[in-house]
């Protein structure tokens, strides 16, 4: 039906017959003449038609999806178009038949409009809002960026192994989606959070190297960088450290950055500590794309003591963050807006102080002497114009509250680059931490082997184990975590046990995991992406589903096809499930 591409087209194809298909993109009626820009996949290639000949070319709309027959004529050099890539010639048109007719459209497809559509009305309409450019560009990339990885996992001989989609029922830190089952009366399956225990039993198995790209899911509540459905980059390796995993897994990005970005040179991602990362800038996936580090004060910094304003009620530390030549940026209410900010995640008190020439001006009543701030601008290399935030509280929600502010005074100071990636592992994670009800919790999974040297802390201190856990940062996002695995059952039926699980819930729950480890389990680890959010960072968007043909809103929600749905009881009865919810 076509002999071209609408990209493809130049000046040295002059004088040929071609047969085009495609969208218009935009049509412009002049009477005599109409000029139609024909858009596919590819781009956008300018018909000529002339409605004395061809009359059905001043009927027609928008989107519209047409095919013509004409010939190739070159622009006059005046005339050239600059904004697409086939400027330099048009098509004279001289058959045009109409394919399909559009209705009327609830928002503009063509770039140039001054109309944003809603995200409520781009969701219902969403196969319209795929044939705009900047979302098709998303989609491409990402397709492209599935290819790159896909060939450097094989390049590094990584089998692609499919792992199943329903499964059971395992804690693996967040709300798992059920599926009934119909011939199982009473039982439910579960849509994996990660295939984790699979590419684990791939190990023990012998297969050496697995990856896959695969869907995932998880029940929990949305926002810019989640959606109940998420696509995972997963991959395994055996007979291998950390040190190891993280030298190949760098490698692959490596490799796939330099394909995918021309300009990319590489450089070694930066290790940090998770003790590091959060001392430093108060997160364990800190953007390093600006420094506002933190700074841990004193008495000794205080010639004249802690002033009374900085004392708290009980122990507290103080962590101050220097920023440079803002000044005269903030009034008393974005001052005010901070410590509120600051409050809400945690922190006790927020001071400030305004470094000027003569004198500092500060929010800590009775100021600060003049020794301690010579103390200061020598510590902290303060110039005039700077400006110092002081915190106040307990670590670790100190630290936490106060990498809280940094991340907002990046904002406010526009500290980020969007188009410059910075990139880092962290490394040595706690292996437990408290979750809210005060239980011991895995802080990555339950399979996440402690360093060798804390696995006496395991029965003792568990509070204490550091884990074989990694974590990929790219500009303050996390888009990888793995570890390596637990291949002992010794110690993995204590990291069970010291989780608060019985014997029965061991079994019932992993009892096939810790049979497989007793066949000859290799030391094996690897690591997942998200990489949903790896192509929102690499294409300079701020939302995954803009990089997702078909997302959910933020109530998990699909405004296309009207789902989640009620269903009647007579669908659920061979379920062996009553819905305890009037439909509407």
């Amino acid at each position: 039906m076509r002999s071209h591409r609408l990209h493809s087209l130049r000046r040295q194809d002059v004088g040929k017959t071609v047969e085009l298909n495609g969208w218009a993109n935009k049509v412009r009626n002049l009477g005599k003449m109409v000029f139609v820009d024909l858009r596919d996949r590819w781009g956008i290639t300018q018909v000529v038609l002339d409605p004395a000949t061809i009359p059905i070319a001043s009927q027609l709309r928008a989107e519209w999806v047409i095919a013509i027959s004409g010939e190739v004529i070159a622009r006059p050099t005046n005339m050239v178009r600059k904004d697409i890539a086939t400027g330099e010639i048009e098509v004279s048109a001289t058959t045009c038949q109409v394919i399909s007719e559009a209705a009327e459209l609830p928002f503009p497809i063509a770039d140039g409009s001054k109309i944003e559509p809603s995200d409520t009305t781009r969701f219902t309409y969403r196969y319209l809002d795929l044939r705009r450019a900047k979302l098709k560009e998303n989609i491409i990339a990402r397709s492209t960026l599935t290819r790159l990885f896909r060939q450097e996992f094989e390049n590094h001989d990584f089998l692609d192994i499919e792992t199943p989609m329903l499964y059971k029922s395992t804690p693996e830190g967040a709300q798992e989606f059920i599926v009934p089952s119909r011939v199982q009366a009473g039982n439910f399956y579960a849509l994996p959070q990660s295939p984790q225990v699979f590419k684990q039993l791939l190990m023990i198995a012998g297969f050496d190297r697995y990856y896959q790209i695969v869907k995932t899911f998880r029940d929990e509540d949305l926002r810019a960088d989640r959606q109940p459905e998420f696509t995972q980059i997963d991959c395994e390796m055996s007979f291998v450290d950390q040190e190891q995993v993280l030298e190949t897994i760098e490698a692959i990005v490596q490799k796939v950055l330099q394909q995918y970005l021309p300009d990319y040179q590489p450089t070694p991602f930066m290790r940090l500590t998770y003790d590091d990362a959060m001392q430093h800038y108060g997160s364990d996936k800190p953007d390093l794309r600006y420094d506002l580090r933190l700074h841990r004060l004193d008495a000794k910094d205080f010639v004249d003591g802690i002033p009374d304003a900085l004392v708290a009620e009980e122990a507290g530390e103080l962590v101050v963050i220097a920023a440079r030549s803002c000044a005269e940026k903030y009034s008393r209410k974005r001052l005010d807006a901070l410590q509120s900010l600051f409050m809400q995640a945690g922190g006790k008190r927020l001071a400030w102080c305004k470094v000027l020439a003569d004198e500092w001006k500060t929010s800590i009543r009775g100021g600060i002497s003049a020794a301690t701030q010579a103390v200061l601008r020598t510590k902290l290399a303060l110039q005039t114009g700077d400006m110092l935030f002081i915190g106040l509280g307990a670590s670790p929600v100190l630290l936490t509250a106060m990498g809280t502010v940094r991340q907002h005074l990046a904002v406010e100071l526009e500290l980020t680059d969007p188009s410059q990636f910075k990139w880092a592992w962290i490394t040595d994670f706690p292996l437990f931490e408290r979750n809210d009800a005060g239980e011991l919790a895995s802080m990555h999974h339950p399979f996440t082997m402690p360093r060798e040297q804390d696995l006496p802390l395991l029965g003792v201190q568990p509070l204490e184990a550091k884990a074989q856990a990694h974590d990929l940062v790219l500009n303050g996002v996390e888009v990888a975590g793995g570890s390596i695995r637990i291949h002992r059952p010794d110690v993995q039926a204590q990291v069970f046990t010291a989780l608060g699980l019985s014997q029965q819930e061991i079994d019932s729950k992993f009892g096939f995991l810790l049979q497989a480890l007793r066949y000859g389990t290799p030391p094996h680890g690897g690591i997942a992406f998200g990489f949903d959010r790896l192509v929102m960072l690499l294409t300079g968007n701020s939302s995954i589903r803009e990089v997702i043909a078909f997302p959910k809103t933020y109530k998990g929600t699909c405004l296309m096809t009207s789902s989640p749905s009620p269903l009647a009881q007579e669908l659920l009865a061979p379920y062996h499930i009553k819905s305890l919810v009037k439909p509407p």
